[in-house]
Parts: structure tokens; sequence; C-alpha cells
């Protein structure tokens, strides 16, 4: 079955590829990468679909779920991290599981994406349930693993998401989105690392990213839910409230003191002239979008 899949084929622009130099290396493989974006907007109409569906379920204290194993499971597990750090939302917001456990995001556990009931159990202990979305990635198509898992999103009534770069695959019938940009042949024949990688992460990029906009984690395009957990977060949480009021950035710095760091509280505390308790109150009553509280947002 694997030679039918598109990912496993042959790529006749890359046949005599170890006889290339460095350069021509580098080249071809760029050139090839250049066709991810296109294949990637050919699912526009659907990642949009799972964006709202994402958003929704937020809205109504769900989470957004990845799983998968090997790179895709570790793409999974990549995105999900990232999220406290930029948009402020707690770690079980978005979650990745990955087949093998957390082990298996530094070396290959041998035979984990071959069993459907290990997904079930992973599942299980992080009490999926039907106010959750499940987005199970595989290049593939056919991992027992993600397989497994979507069986059992389906039998509590998550929202089922397939996420795959083979069009006609076993994935499709058990997820009421399906996502599959078709990237061809890998350069190196099989290694879905690298084009069918590339296009994975760009949309989990798509899916987190819109879903947050969705429910107000940005203002414009401002990062106003960051999380300053180190110093280059700090600067940018103090630069970016000082553009948007107007204020010096030691001023920045004493109101993001009184406002615990969170810059769209201080954002509303300089603004209205409230406390930091009404700023929040006043966030909570739109859904925590400035631009309702703000029209007109920073350029």
């Amino acid at each position: 079955m694997l030679n039918q899949l598109t990912t496993e084929a042959s790529n006749p622009a890359s046949a005599q590829i170890d006889s290339l130099s460095a350069l021509q290396i580098v080249q071809l493989i760029n050139q090839q990468d250049a066709l991810i974006a296109a294949a990637v907007n050919t699912q526009a109409e659907r990642i949009a679909e799972a964006v709202d569906v994402i958003a929704d379920k937020f809205r109504s204290n769900g989470r957004l779920v990845y799983l998968g194993a090997g790179t895709s499971g570790r793409l999974g597990v990549l995105d999900a991290s990232e999220c406290p750090p930029t948009f402020r939302t707690p770690p079980e917001m978005v979650v990745g599981v990955i087949a093998g456990g957390p082990e298996a995001l530094t070396r290959a556990i041998e035979g984990a994406e071959d069993h459907p009931e290990f997904a079930k159990r992973d599942l299980a202990a992080i009490n999926l349930s039907d106010n959750d979305v499940l987005v199970g990635i595989a290049t593939s198509g056919r991992t027992p693993y993600v397989i497994g898992g979507l069986q059992h999103a389906r039998s509590v009534g998550a929202v089922t998401v397939g996420l795959s770069c083979n069009p006609n695959c076993q994935l499709r019938p058990l997820s009421q989105i399906m996502i599959a940009p078709v990237v061809g042949p890998e350069v190196v024949s099989g290694s879905t690392r690298l084009k069918a990688g590339t296009a994975t992460k760009m949309v989990l990029n798509m899916l987190t990213t819109g879903a947050m906009i969705r429910i107000g984690k940005t203002y414009g395009n401002r990062m106003v839910d960051v999380r300053a957990t180190n110093e280059k977060l700090v600067a940018r949480s103090r630069q970016m409230l000082s553009e948007i009021v107007g204020i010096p950035t030691d001023q920045a710095d004493q109101l993001l003191h009184q406002c615990e760091g969170e810059v769209k509280t201080a954002i509303v505390v300089h603004m209205r002239e409230v406390s930091p308790q009404t700023a929040r109150q006043q966030l909570a009553d739109v859904g925590g979008h400035l631009s309702r509280l703000f029209v007109t947002p920073p350029e």
C-alpha cells in the first residue's frame, strides 16, 4: 500500500541528487519547498472551517488536541507548546499527544505508532470529551495510532479533523473536516519530515493562530496576550504597550507591573482610567476582544 502514496513516491527531480554539489542540493530542496504554499492554499476553506470550530470550542472552555506519531506528533507537540507564551493560554488549552509519550520527542519509539489502542488509552488519560477538537496528524493518512485516536474521538463526540498529505486516505472517513495539502514526492523518497513536515507545520500555525485571533488574543496584529517569560518578551510587552497607548517605556514598565504583566489589561487601565480589576471585567464582558472596546486597532 505504501507504493500507492504520493508521499512515498520517487521524485524525478531528485533522481540524481547524490551526484550534485552541496549548492545544487540546497537549490533543489528550495525549489521543491517553493511548491508547498500553493498546496496548502488549496486547503484554505477547510483550514478556515477548522479554525472557526476550534475557536468555538475555546469559547466554551474546550480544547484543541493534536495527535500524531513521529514527525507529525512532534510538530503537534511543538505547536501546542508555543501557545502559552505567545497567547497567554493555559497549557491544557492546546495539547499535543505523541505516540510513545514524551520520550518519543527526542528518539524513535519502535512500534509505538502501530497500536490504535495506545491512542485510545492516551486520549482517555486526558479525558477527551465532546467539548474538544481532535486533530489527527498523519502524513501517510494510514497511521494506526492516529486512526485509533480519531475513532475514540468520534465515540466520545469530539470534533474530528484529519491532516494528511495524501488525499484519499484512511483518515478521511473518520474526519468531519479533512485537510490534505498534496505536496508531492519528497526530495529524499519517503522522508516526510521535508515537504510534508513543512506543510504540516504551516497548517498547524494557521489553526492555532487563526483560532487565537478569532477569540481576541491579538489587537490588530499585535500579540497583546503575550506571556512575558523572558527578557525578550518583557521588552516586547513594554514596547508594544508604549506604542499602542503612546507613553514612554519607563511609564509602560510601571503600568505593566501594576497590571501583573498583562498588556491587554494595561491598555484598558490607561485608556479608560480604571483599575486593573475593572479593566479585566470590561475585557471579560467583550470576550477578551480589545477591538470591541477600542474600534480602531494600532497600525
